[in-house]
């Protein structure tokens, strides 16, 4: 230990106190002496002894009350409290164990025995304390280190404009969820949605305001989905995609109206549009059960051919593709 310790005696005879201090100081530490319970959990609030020397019979609150209330006491609980005693019933040793005592001395004192016991207990509570502070030490890196990855892992799959799915966390939630949709026979469905002259609106107004819309629309859209398990990603460029495990084409017909209702409460102007004065959404779906005889990226493809019909029909509409498996080349 780096600093001197501090030992106190608890005892109402004067003759033990003076024979410990003596000897205990004479071995380098630094001794404080309460003559009784009451006076003895004063010091121990303030002094904060690394180790206490208590009588078990004395006036007023005995050995076993006093150990009681430190032990009861989440700041001083961790003081190694040794009980001195002429008491050598096996009964009274279990008891002030069970209130939390290290050890026992027994009068008359025997110097080298003391000493032996105090030393001991010293180093076991200094190696406890300092083992409590590298599991502490220890904790705390853990969790720096798993902030850390968590942060390095929304870097690798979060987009860096709009905070939400990048494609490639995109490409990989597909597959999965994909896969568990086989497992266990539910639809998976796959909806694209696109701003419509999202170009227009760039050249009007600028990139940093493009940026905003982006965003703006990523928020929308995530406002819409109430899942944990659905998906919401920047597809490329002004086109997001939404993956919706077990979700049928009825629930993502729903979801698409909801959507067209958000983009339209913002009212983000876009005067170069040419079907609204606000900015609007073209959306392409398209469901399947997952087989063995098909795969993602069909899924995406016709979904895709959604999207396209919209466009092809007006724009701020919501179309709806059957999966189809492509004949045979």
């Amino acid at each position: 230990m780096s600093e001197t310790p501090t030992i106190l005696i608890v005892d109402d005879v004067p003759a033990n106190v003076g024979v410990l201090f003596d000897f205990l100081s004479s071995n380098g530490f630094e001794v404080l002496v309460a003559r009784n319970g009451e006076s003895a959990l004063q010091i121990i609030e303030t002094a904060r002894p690394h180790l206490i020397l208590l009588d078990i019979m004395m006036p007023g609150i005995d050995g076993f009350e006093t150990c009681r209330r430190i032990k009861a006491n989440k700041t001083t609980n961790e003081i190694p409290v040794i009980f001195m005693t002429a008491l050598t019933d096996i009964v009274d040793k279990v008891k002030g164990f069970k209130l939390g005592a290290v050890d026992y001395v027994t009068k008359p004192f025997h110097q080298e025995e003391v000493l032996a016991r105090v030393s001991t207990h010293l180093k076991i509570h200094y190696l406890q304390t300092e083992l409590q502070d590298k599991n502490k030490e220890l904790q705390e890196k853990e969790a720096a280190l798993q902030k850390a990855n968590k942060e390095l892992a929304d870097l690798v799959s979060q987009d860096g404009l709009t905070q939400i799915a990048n494609r490639r966390r995109f490409d990989e939630y597909l597959q999965l969820q994909w896969a568990q949709m086989l497992r266990v026979n539910y639809p998976l469905t796959l909806m694209m949605c696109d701003v419509d002259f999202f170009k227009n609106y760039n050249d009007e107004y600028g990139h940093q305001a493009g940026d905003e819309c982006l965003k703006q629309i990523a928020t929308a859209l995530t406002q819409c989905v109430k899942r944990s398990v659905d998906l919401v990603a920047r597809y490329g460029g002004e086109e997001f995609a939404l993956i919706l495990p077990n979700t049928n084409q009825e629930g993502a017909m729903r979801i698409a109206e909801m959507i067209h209702q958000a983009i339209a409460q913002r009212q983000i102007t876009h005067k170069k549009s040419k079907i609204a004065n606000f900015i609007t959404l073209s959306i392409g779906i398209s469901s399947v059960i997952p087989t063995t005889e098909n795969n993602p990226h069909l899924l995406i493809s016709v979904a895709d051919k959604a999207l396209y019909r919209a466009k092809e029909q007006g724009r701020n509409q919501t179309v709806f593709q059957t999966f189809e498996i492509p004949p045979p080349l």
